[in-house]
């Protein structure tokens, strides 16, 4: 089942291109009742196919039993599409049960992937000899002669190092061994498309590294195939498909060095702004899904700690968010504890959102032409314009060589607009990325809505190289930017030449926050699910400062956050610049405790101080490990607002935490693991992912699951 759904996914991957109509028109008085049901073809559920209320913005997905919810109202009409099947459409009545059988499409168009984006071909050959000639490199073809209609087909490829270079073959949607490919009748082909590099590693994952060739019969010969058929199929070509591992070229990140144990009594305070970025996870999935070691410095345990969300109480006072803390032993090093610091964001309703005014700012130039790039970058987008009322407003600068403004400010009710103009963005020439953000913020601080949700969402590869370019130079710029009340999102995309360090520089120092779209589902998960997170602030410049009791402290360290540290003095001087948290956002921060009575090869302790004295007291505070302090601003606020905490010198037993404190650590763990800390005694995948199956809890959309399959796959 699980590489089925794998499978499935990737055939969602391409559903997902399609884009939803115009926003509701029924009346507001309409009762909203919720539908359910099960998508099927003639053979079975159908995962990932797509059901949407006609004429409204208001859509979703099957899921891998074909099962899907949605809301409407009685009257309205729900659309249910597949890839390869016809569209049908069904009326809402009084029942709230509605189940649709999809039958398979009469013709379907060839579709092509190119450098530019998608094409589609009227003329398709029949001739495999001619249709593959050159579109996969080291394969042959030639026929096998016989009587007519029934010749078969013979692949040639030339041995790579890696003992296999041919691609994976698709016959109507279908894995098939080569073998089997070699079988088919020429009389029963439809239509035919190559994928190539990234373009089928997105949809079809590493078992295409080498290509895929993707055919459709004209009786859908192979679709008759039951799920365990279909199973054991894609066991079989995995088990013979070898991935090939191109490692980056040119891909850049901010090195830096792990944090250190200190001693509460030489360092008492310890100073940080919250982080909400996750482009670290997403980054260091990618590696692992294409079978590539992970660079240090790509590892960045705070956002993979927090790219997962946990079930922290919800605020419940006039604070924007609840705090909540866990002290419990240390699996990694068994005789120290950790803290866990958690903080919840006010889940805001859509309808009590403020107003939004946006600007795109879209990376053209030739570096992104790859399918993962400005194609996906598109599809991306459509994503996001999806999530617009009405009273939102967007606009569309562009920059390559030099920057313009494609699209003025538009409505969100002009959905097709907007989209329109995204499809036509074109990539070629140099990178002005210093331009670009200019133009932006100028726009967005000519659309600027008091009291609104004012943000510039700039979504590139990083490799900025004309203008102002270096990390210097766009910290520079964007802290001069921020003073204008301006938010930054920062999109990142593509491989090879990934220039992580600008984007995470431009984010941590433009009131940002910073994400990597590997695939469509990551951009469904940002810029759709989480975009009440992703894109609406309800608090910035969230700092914390802890300080820890020395009488049951040795020493401490935070885990990550290594460019997040701030200076004690920072706390309450509030030029300094720190994180934003959105809504409904969760922020999770690590300590590992060295306990006053144990003596650790981690830590040496400090000669006594001459001129001064630091003495832990004697009676107060014994049942205090730390006391911790937040402070933060409204998002259109100058002055911080503080909030006070203690944490209780109380251990809970490891097996007696949450399960959220358990899947955080594991987490944690794991990026430290993928670091090489020098720190960490137990490095075992086997405990990692042992753990994180303890704390596997609230994973509705797998994103837990698929972390424990990461973890196994790195030894």
């Amino acid at each position: 089942m699980k590489n089925f759904k794998k499978f499935s996914l990737g055939i969602a991957m391409l559903i997902s291109f399609l884009t939803f109509g115009q926003d509701p028109s029924a009346s507001e008085s309409a009762k909203q009742k919720t539908i359910t049901g099960t998508v099927s073809d003639k053979t079975g559920p159908l995962p990932g196919a797509n059901v949407v209320v006609k004429g409204t913005s208001t859509g979703t997905q099957t899921n891998f039993d074909g099962k899907y919810t949605i809301k409407t109202s009685e009257g309205q009409t729900l659309e249910f599409s597949y890839v390869g099947f016809g569209t049908k459409q069904v009326k809402v009545t009084k029942s709230n049960v509605i189940n649709v059988v999809l039958d398979e499409a009469v013709t379907l168009s060839e579709v092509v992937m190119v450098s530019q984006g998608y094409s589609r071909e009227k003329a398709v050959s029949y001739s495999l000899s001619q249709t593959f000639h050159g579109q996969t490199s080291g394969v042959s073809i030639a026929h096998n002669k016989g009587k007519p209609g029934a010749a078969g087909v013979v692949i040639r490829g030339a041995k790579s190092l890696h003992n296999n270079n041919n691609p994976v073959y698709i016959v109507d949607g279908v894995p098939v061994k080569e073998e089997d490919f070699k079988k088919l009748n020429q009389q029963d082909i439809s239509t035919v498309s190559v994928l190539k590099d990234a373009a089928a590693t997105s949809l079809y994952g590493n078992r295409a590294a080498n290509g895929a060739v993707i055919v459709q019969t004209k009786n859908g010969i192979t679709q008759n195939l039951s799920k365990s058929e279909l199973q054991k199929r894609i066991k079989e070509i995995d088990k013979t498909t070898t991935p090939i591992a191109i490692e980056p070229e040119n891909e850049d990140y901010n090195s830096f060095v792990e944090n250190a144990f200190e001693s509460p009594k030489a360092a008492p305070l310890s100073t940080f702004s919250i982080d909400v970025d996750n482009a670290s996870y997403t980054n260091v999935r990618r590696f692992i899904n294409n079978g590539q070691s992970v660079p240090k410095d790509a590892v960045r345990v705070e956002e993979m700690v927090n790219f997962f969300k946990y079930q922290y109480p919800q605020p419940t006072g006039q604070h924007p968010f609840s705090i909540h803390t866990e002290y419990s032993d240390c699996p990694w090093n068994k005789t120290n504890k950790l803290v866990r610091i958690g903080l919840q964001g006010k889940d805001i309703p859509t309808d009590n959102l403020p107003k939004s005014n946006l600007v795109f700012l879209i990376d053209v130039s030739g570096s992104m032409s790859d399918v993962n790039k400005l194609p996906l970058l598109k599809e991306s987008m459509k994503v996001l314009v999806n999530q617009l009322r009405d009273e939102d407003k967007i606009a569309m600068v562009v920059y390559a060589g030099a920057a313009g403004l494609v699209l003025p400010p538009t409505s969100g009710k002009d959905k097709k607009t907007i989209i329109d103009a995204l499809e036509k963005l074109e990539s070629g020439g140099s990178t002005a990325g210093g331009a670009g953000i200019e133009l932006a913020y100028k726009t967005a601080q000519e659309n600027f809505i008091k009291d609104g949700n004012n943000r510039v969402i700039l979504a590139t590869d990083g490799d900025f190289n004309v203008g102002a370019s270096s990390d210097k130079d766009m910290q520079t710029l964007i802290e001069e930017k921020r003073k204008s009340g301006v938010f930054l999102t920062c999109l990142g995309y593509g491989m090879g030449n990934y220039k992580d360090s600008k984007l995470e520089t431009l984010a941590d120092k433009g009131n940002g926050n910073y994400a990597y779209i590997d695939n469509i589902q990551e951009a469904n998960r940002f810029l759709g699910k989480e975009f009440k997170g992703s894109m609406f602030a309800i608090a910035k410049d969230v700092k914390i400062q802890i300080e820890f009791n020395p009488a049951h402290v040795k020493a401490y360290r935070l885990i990550g956050y290594e460019n997040r540290k701030l200076r004690p003095e920072d706390f309450k001087n509030d030029a300094i610049d720190a994180g934003e948290l959105g809504s409904g956002h969760t922020v999770t921060a690590l300590y590992e405790i060295i306990p006053a009575d144990v003596k650790s090869d981690f830590f040496t302790e400090i000669d006594e101080l001459k001129y001064a004295k630091v003495e832990p007291s004697k009676t107060q505070f014994q049942d205090e490990l730390a006391t911790i302090k937040f402070r933060y601003k409204k998002p259109d606020g100058a002055k911080s607002i503080e909030m006070v905490e203690v944490i209780a010198n109380k251990v809970s037993a490891l097996n007696q935490t949450s399960a959220g404190f358990k899947f955080s650590t594991a987490v944690a763990w794991f990026g430290l693991k993928l670091r090489d800390s020098q720190l960490v005694t137990d490095k075992s995948s086997a405990a990692i992912a042992q753990l994180a199956r303890e704390g596997l809890a609230y994973d509705q959309d797998g994103y837990k699951a698929e972390f424990i399959r990461l973890v196994e796959a790195v030894q």
